[in-house]
């Protein structure tokens, strides 16, 4: 199950890391254009909210690594970290799109379960 587990979290941490590189440097590319169904003139106005939303997807993914990283040790930051996606997948499917509930929350509720159910 630690496997799983690990796996899950890497996966988690992974995706955030891509949330990451589509904020700060594809917001306004045709990847980042297609993936937020923007305009160039859209993503052209909120280029700097972006970047800013992509560096806190990248302390997320930091925060998932770290908590790999110590291992057993990690423990607490795993709990903590997940619980932050979950909450900013919630947030961001009530206030923006509901396909984030699916892309953000789901896999880290899911990694959030498996923590807490296998320690």
């Amino acid at each position: 199950m630690t496997i799983l587990t690990n796996a899950v979290i890497g996966l988690v941490a992974l995706l955030h890391a891509w949330f990451l590189v589509l904020e700060m440097f594809l917001w306004d590319k045709p990847a980042g254009l297609k993936a937020f169904g923007q305009t160039r003139e859209q993503a052209a106005a909120t280029k700097v909210l972006a970047a800013n939303q992509g560096l806190y997807n990248g302390f997320l993914a930091a925060g998932l690594v770290l908590g790999l990283l110590l291992d057993g040790a990690g423990f607490t930051l795993k709990l903590f970290f997940l619980a932050c996606v979950v909450v900013a997948g919630v947030f961001g499917a009530w206030t923006a799109s509901r396909k984030i509930l699916w892309i953000q929350a789901l896999p880290g509720l899911i990694g959030l379960l498996l923590v807490v159910f296998t320690r």
